[in-house]
């Protein structure tokens, strides 16, 4: 009886929140100048739909809302330089510098076998596992693109390289891996897409104005291969001549991207990225040139190419050596030259009466304010066809829970037609029955990702701050068995990272 009258009590809570969220969400569109409702039903979902209209209120198809505490709401972002840079740090005999460790492009280096969609957009997928730490469980929110179109059907791209040739680039692997990349993308591009090439040092100049590879592509190499090393780096001159260079090569119907390859050791002119980009702020926003920052060099302004590629509504790599640059260059790059979605954000409503605490797992300059997660005119992150994004939570249960934990809803703007559209997926605490180190393939890598990452943050000596992390001797050994069991190449590579680390620590 008493646990009948809790379940009522619960159902009737659940109907009001529904409502007062629905009648709130109704002002919100009215003000933010677009709208849609919240979530869509619970379950895991695939596929994409316009943002339904916002005055829905049935019960069955808006599913419980937490309040406004226990919403967590973040950009998405497919960066993962921090993870290559740290792998690099570690390679040559040092610990990466806590500040360059970023815990989400640790775990999302690493593919994920979510659902596809079937047209545009993403599938939504929530699952998670339980933690050593009683009460706790990590819960993954994996977001899908559909894989990119073939090399033949995607629309064509404009693509502008800016390469920085300063100084500092002299050094081996820096600007001679920058060119091996280039050639390595020049071969892989189509004939009619185009390539411009803008060299900065303590000035900018256009090396090669925009130019169709069909019958020109040894002009591109040769421009490649005539890049030399020079003076100072005023990076900001780069990167207002790229975008100006882009801007007047423009194409209608293609995808127009500046792709910046530097060590973002600036030290003349602009070095401040907010600043750099305000001198471009048209031909990002009137124009939709985007921006992919390609670092190199063990000696690496970190900070400041994460915060251009942020800002400039685009994404970062890091490339160690020949392996990352034919990956970044002959695969990543070519096969995500189109963009799937514009100004993607993620909002998780996690349920108060299950729910009594939760972190989510870095991501840390990429909040959005939780009342700003349908206000379109706030920048999101930019997503291409064929990835995924991963988010991890932890999050701690109240004793006995039973039902809904968690919807999560992506929300992101058409790249055509700007419209907004809207997917989203739920969890339930049965969900949480395994231990992370029995659950799937993915959620481990993930867990030992954002593990590894935790450690390397904190302070020396200092332990773990998410719950449930093993030492870095258990967690080496977990990492070392997973590849073992996987054979997976890159699990492999993240437990050598792992056992590197312990020795250094």
């Amino acid at each position: 009886m008493e646990r009948h009258e809790r379940n009522r009590t619960r159902r009737l809570r659940d109907a009001l929140l529904a409502l007062t969220t629905a009648g709130g969400l109704l002002l919100t569109a009215c003000t933010a100048g677009g709208g849609g409702d919240g979530p869509g039903a619970g379950g895991t979902a695939h596929g994409s739909r316009p943002a339904p209209a916002p005055a829905r209120t049935d019960e069955e198809d808006v599913p419980p809302r937490a309040p406004e505490d226990h919403l967590s709401t973040f950009a998405l972002d497919v960066d993962t330089a921090s993870y290559g840079y740290a792998r690099r740090a570690l390679a040559e005999g040092r610990l990466p510098d806590p500040s360059t460790v970023r815990p989400e492009e640790f775990v999302n280096s690493f593919r994920q076998d979510y659902p596809r969609p079937g047209g545009d957009g993403f599938t939504v997928t929530v699952d998670g596992a339980r933690t050593d730490r009683h009460g706790w469980s990590l819960v993954r929110v994996g977001l899908a693109t559909r894989p990119g179109a073939t090399r033949g059907e995607r629309p064509p791209a404009a693509l502008t390289f800016v390469v920085d040739v300063s100084g500092s680039m002299a050094e081996p692997g820096r600007l001679d891996l920058a060119q091996e990349s280039l050639a390595v993308l020049t071969d892989r591009l189509r004939d009619d897409d185009s390539v411009a090439i803008v060299t900065f040092s303590d000035e900018a100049r256009t090396v090669l104005p925009m130019t169709r590879l069909g019958g020109h592509r040894d002009e591109v190499h040769d421009a490649v291969g005539s890049l030399e090393p020079a003076d100072s780096t005023d990076l900001g001159a780069g990167v207002e001549t790229g975008y100006a260079t882009a801007v007047e090569g423009l194409r209608e119907g293609a995808t127009n991207r500046v792709v910046l390859v530097s060590d973002a050791l600036a030290n003349t002119g602009e070095t401040d990225a907010d600043a750099i980009l305000e001198r471009v702020a048209d031909a990002r926003r009137e124009h939709g040139v985007t921006l992919v920052g390609v670092g190199v060099g063990s000696d690496y302004g970190d900070a400041l190419m994460e915060r251009l590629a942020d800002r400039g509504d685009g994404h970062t790599v890091y490339v160690s050596g020949p392996e990352d640059a034919r990956e970044v260059f002959g695969e990543q790059l070519p096969r995500t030259v189109d963009l799937t979605a514009r100004d993607a954000r993620a909002q998780v409503a996690f349920d108060p009466a299950t729910v009594a605490e939760f972190r989510l797992v870095g991501y840390d300059d990429r909040r959005v304010a939780d009342d700003a997660f349908r206000d379109d005119r706030v920048d999101g992150g930019e997503v291409g066809p064929g990835h995924t994004v991963t988010a991890l939570y932890a999050v701690r249960t109240r004793p006995g829970a039973e039902g809904h934990l968690a919807t999560a809803t992506v929300r992101w703007l058409d790249p055509a037609t700007r419209a907004p559209r809207e997917e989203s997926g739920a969890l339930e605490t049965r969900a949480l029955d395994d231990s992370v180190w029995s659950a799937g393939h993915g959620l481990r890598v993930a867990a030992t990702a954002a593990y590894f990452a935790d450690h390397l943050r904190a302070p020396r000596g200092a332990a773990s701050r998410l719950p449930g992390a093993p030492t870095l001797d258990d967690l080496a050994e977990r990492a070392g068995d997973l590849a073992a069991a996987t054979e997976d190449e890159d699990v492999r590579e993240l437990a050598e990272a792992i056992r590197t680390a312990r020795r250094l620590a």
